[in-house]
């Protein structure tokens, strides 16, 4: 699984890296970014929630 965030939709709320602080954080732009090529098995969970919460809708899975 990999999880990418479009930074054109992404407006910084922190809410993906507070909830998987291992699968993402803010940028020096003040937008999220997946900081992994993959994401790890014990973060799956965590990162569909992210997702699922994002209130922009920036964060895809794949």
């Amino acid at each position: 699984m990999k999880a990418k965030v479009l930074d054109n939709l992404c407006i910084g709320c922190g809410a993906c890296a507070a909830l998987v602080p291992d699968e993402f954080e803010i940028n020096d732009d003040g937008v999220a970014c997946a900081i992994n090529d993959s994401v790890s098995e014990d973060n799956k969970e965590l990162v569909i929630d992210a997702k699922e919460n994002c209130p922009t809708g920036a964060i895809s899975v794949e």
